[in-house]
């Protein structure tokens, strides 16, 4: 099963052209990039580990490819993903959010409902085994 979260999720991943162009669109609205890997990938987990300091000040696509081949090497089967943020309203706002980076078998999630009072349904996700 594949994981689908952020933009691009539906599709096949990208090259490393392909996200050294997302990049450069992220630098020319001078939106900042910051790199995030984890192991746990369910949805609700919105704590991913920072990789390095966010890139406020980069103007070059190479440099945040470099931290991205970097986290590659370090992280090699963790689910990695670049966040660019725009800072223009005094606080940061993600604007672009995808995975560049997963690892070689992918965890499986099972959806479980149950029916409680006044027929209520209630969902819950774990993992599979």
């Amino acid at each position: 099963m594949r994981i689908t979260q952020g933009t691009f999720s539906f599709l096949p991943d990208l090259s490393d052209e392909q996200i050294s162009a997302q990049v450069e669109y992220c630098l020319r609205n001078e939106w900042s990039i910051g790199v995030e890997y984890t192991d746990d990938p369910h949805p609700r987990n919105i704590f991913w580990e920072m990789w390095g300091n966010p890139m406020f000040d980069l103007k070059d696509a190479a440099g945040v490819m470099m931290e991205i081949r970097a986290c590659r090497v370090a992280q090699s089967d963790s689910y990695i993903r670049l966040n660019a943020f725009d800072s223009s309203r005094g606080f940061e706002t993600v604007m672009l959010s995808f995975i560049v980076n997963r690892p070689k078998v992918e965890p499986r999630f099972v959806l479980t409902r149950t029916e409680t009072d006044s027929r209520v349904q209630r969902y819950s996700m774990k993992a599979a085994l």
